[in-house]
């Protein structure tokens, strides 16, 4: 028998929709939500993409001119990191004992991002990241991340690490956490309900399937939470008869997977809100690695390898005086290097 001891815990895929493009009112429901884990004695949740305040769906069902009229609110309700509003949540994940994967629209200056953020059961922030490029038309609203935050954090419950979207289809990515022995994996989604029928790629089948592949590719858990879209947000945005056959009420597909690609959990129907809820066990994951670790006895470095650039991007280098080049400095031409017999 095993002297080692592995986490056991219960984790949790939200699946809802948002009080839309109203950011406290959307805090006020993932309050809500994690007072809802919390009675179920979950100790992680995960929250879908852009979750507060709401994917900007817009995008994909008219122009840019047409999109225009929800962009200063977007803004106006978009997260800034380190705000009261921030620290609402923060609070609620100490007041409930509740480790908190958040899916948010972040706000930085002028610009936005697709951003997730880890805040431990204490209320103390581990983690806030950026998708690193946004998808298609998202670039219309969404700034880039960097590979500083393509990162997994290792943590009490094990090594967690998070992805947005169709960062899950970017394979060097994946391999990148996969490198970092990640042990539970926050993947955040919006609804699955745009253009059903009409792109199979954005809907639940192809999406959840890369969720599931990420589980088995990685051997980890992954908690997968999907928002919907709600009658309310339809009516907002579908108002004609072709938004309204683009973009569907519901599309909620929330899962969870084992490290073996095992579906975990009780799931609910794409219209209906709650928690997707599953009991694991990081014992489990050694079973898994044991048949297949990519980034590890099951890779093959001398004929592939991934080059992962950490720096952090900065738009702005500010130099202080003491640190710019003196006066009369003179650039010396680098010596050319000696060659080398074969």
């Amino acid at each position: 028998m095993s002297s080692k001891t592995h986490p056991r815990l219960r984790v949790a895929a939200v699946q809802a929709a948002p009080v839309f493009l109203d950011l406290d009112g959307t805090i006020d429901k993932t309050i809500d939500l994690i007072a809802q884990a919390a009675r179920d004695k979950v100790q992680l949740i995960a929250f879908p993409e852009t979750w507060a305040p709401g994917y900007p769906w817009w995008i994909w069902l008219d122009s840019p001119a047409w999109g225009m009229q929800y962009v200063q609110r977007y803004h106006d309700n978009s997260l800034v990191i380190g705000s009261p509003e921030f620290d609402r949540i923060r609070d609620a994940a100490r007041k409930h004992g509740m480790w908190v994967s958040l899916g948010f629209s972040e706000k930085a200056a002028g610009s936005l991002y697709i951003a997730q953020a880890l805040i431990d059961d204490q209320g103390k922030v581990l983690q806030t990241r950026r998708k690193l490029k946004p998808t298609h038309v998202e670039r219309t609203v969404f700034g880039e991340g960097d590979g500083s935050d393509l990162a997994v954090i290792e943590t009490p419950i094990g090594n967690i690490g998070s992805l947005s979207c169709w960062e899950h289809l970017q394979p060097l990515s994946k391999y990148a956490m996969y490198s970092q022995n990640e042990q539970i994996h926050c993947a955040a989604w919006p609804s699955f309900s745009l253009y059903r029928g009409g792109a199979y790629a954005l809907g639940a089948e192809v999406n959840n399937a890369a969720s599931q592949v990420y589980a088995a590719e990685g051997q980890c858990f992954v908690v997968a939470p999907c928002a919907t879209v709600s009658k309310a947000m339809h009516e907002m945005l579908c108002t004609d008869a072709g938004k309204q056959q683009m973009l569907l009420v519901g599309g909620g597909f929330a899962r969870i997977y084992g490290p073996d690609g095992s579906p975990l959990g009780t799931n609910l129907p794409e219209d209906q809100e709650g928690l997707v809820v599953a009991d694991i066990d990081l014992g489990m994951i050694s079973l898994a690695k044991a048949a297949g670790d990519p980034a590890g006895h099951y890779s093959r470095p001398d004929v592939t390898r991934l080059l992962f650039n950490k720096t952090r991007r900065e738009p702005v280098v500010v130099q202080r005086s003491a640190e710019l080049e003196p006066v009369g400095f003179e650039a010396v031409a680098p010596k050319p290097e000696a060659a080398t017999s074969a």
